[in-house]
């Protein structure tokens, strides 16, 4: 029997189970539980098919969601991830690490009424790994063989969306990253209670499978020089992310790491690795009194992973209030149920170390929203104060390396594109992901990776076109 949609008033919004705080806190297990089908199909059938889905409009992807949920309601789970899959060459990554708050369920036309959104995050979830499971994810099957190749740079969601997409056109398509696995920040910069490494790494494997290359350990600029791999390749797209971590702007001491090197360093030792940096204490949260810095999913990933750590306390210190962080709410809530400590509208002015190591801050309130729309935060005349803490993490941003001797740049560092083929000024020469829009969400990686790589496709057969008149 096919199920109805439209259910929205007769059965209440229901996420996922969440394991209890005080147990997730002691590991890097996922915290939520998957849905059971017929929970997806219930879930699925309180949309409401809306002439004008703004779930759809919200999404990076254009994601067709209103048919998947149309689809897993009645029953066709293996066309309901056909479907997903199509727009979206990682579903269950979408599923687990996107801020759906701020994106397809926040524009539900059923949340906006009041009745609860539709928890899409977790029926794409559920969607893939039954997709998995079932043997519905096939090994990517070229229907042609081409002889160019084309070469990416940096094997994170960007390069992997591009190598994914080209290589279904039959391209020779070979990765190049630095890192010894394949995922980027998938694997070093999202924690696993967010991703597990597994479901990257079956990814990466289904990439493999399918004729993809990849060249680990590779520093483009030290192993091998950028014009040589412009040379073996036809085109080459350039998506290497932003790892340069942006600095306190004040003194500052040595208790002070970047919020990506604690990070990557607690991935290597959930992946098994020797971190000498985590064996000296300096990258490790145990016992020590954490002050994070930041407000964004990036923070909320750090203060977290501290908890975990068994870390003594944990405060996140952000210069505006709760409702204009950038960061997901959701995460923000998971993090004050795991015991974090939020102080709202306080300014870091410099970190102090020795016998008594803290944080010296000032008050600050909301003044008049600037040219970006965002309130500005103002100092509070004599507030100072401090925050103890002996393990300070800086989460406020990164920029990219300097990669300009590879294509031209803007003013902030980030590569200049075209913004509808993402070509850069030289000829055959693509970038995509956060090296051009600046540190941003997997979904915008994924969604300007394949995008870049259909750009790619197109500049290729154009250049072959004209070599044979």
């Amino acid at each position: 029997m096919i199920a109805k949609t439209n259910q929205f008033t007769a059965l209440a919004q229901a996420a996922p189970e969440k394991r209890a705080p005080d147990v997730r806190a002691r590991d890097f297990q996922e915290i939520h539980a998957e849905l059971i089908e017929k929970k997806a199909a219930e879930q699925a059938s309180r949309c409401a098919q809306c002439g004008v889905p703004f779930c759809h409009t919200h999404c990076p992807l254009e994601n067709n969601i209103p048919d998947w949920l149309k689809l897993t309601a009645e029953g066709r789970l293996r066309e309901a991830y056909a479907l997903s899959a199509e727009t979206n060459p990682m579903p269950e990554v979408c599923g687990r690490v996107c801020p759906q708050d701020r994106l397809c369920e926040g524009a539900c036309v059923i949340e906006q009424s009041g009745h609860g959104g539709v928890t899409i995050g977790a029926i794409e979830k559920y969607l893939t790994e039954t997709a998995w499971r079932e043997g519905w994810v096939k090994p990517i099957a070229p229907r042609i063989a081409r002889a160019d190749s084309v070469g990416v740079i940096g094997a994170g969601p960007a390069g992997l969306a591009a190598a994914e997409r080209l290589r279904l056109y039959g391209y020779q398509v070979t990765v190049y990253d630095r890192h010894d696995r394949i995922g980027g920040l998938l694997v070093y910069g999202i924690p696993n209670f967010k991703l597990d490494k597994e479901i990257v790494a079956r990814r990466a494997q289904r990439l493999r499978d399918g004729g993809v290359e990849f060249v680990l350990k590779c520093d483009v600029g030290q192993t091998i020089s950028f014009a040589d791999i412009r040379s073996r390749h036809a085109a080459v797209l350039i998506a290497t992310g932003v790892y340069r971590a942006r600095p306190l702007n004040g003194p500052e001491d040595r208790i002070v790491v970047p919020a990506l090197d604690y990070l990557i360093a607690a991935n290597r030792i959930g992946l098994g690795d020797d971190v000498p940096d985590f064996a000296s204490g300096k990258l490790n949260a145990k016992g020590r009194r954490v002050v994070v810095i930041g407000g964004g999913d990036t923070a909320m990933d750090c203060v977290r992973t501290a908890r975990r750590q068994g870390a003594k306390s944990v405060t996140c210190l952000y210069r505006r209030d709760r409702a204009n962080m950038p960061g997901s709410q959701r995460e923000v809530a998971h993090a004050e149920e795991e015991g974090v400590r939020f102080d709202w509208l306080a300014a870091p002015k410099s970190v102090r170390g020795g016998a008594s190591p803290a944080v010296t801050a000032v008050r600050v309130q909301l003044g008049p929203p600037d040219e970006s729309g965002r309130q500005v935060p103002n100092e509070k005349p004599g507030s100072v104060y401090e925050v103890a803490g002996d393990l300070v993490i800086a989460a406020l941003g990164f920029d990219p390396e300097d990669i300009s001797a590879w294509a031209e740049t803007t003013h902030r560092g980030t590569l200049k594109v075209d913004p509808r083929t993402y070509a850069t000024n030289q000829a055959g020469v693509y970038a995509a992901g956060d090296v051009v829009r600046g540190a941003s969400l997997v979904v915008w990686a994924l969604r300007e990776g394949r995008d870049a790589a259909d750009a790619m496709h197109a500049y290729i057969q154009a250049s072959g076109r004209v070599a044979a008149e």
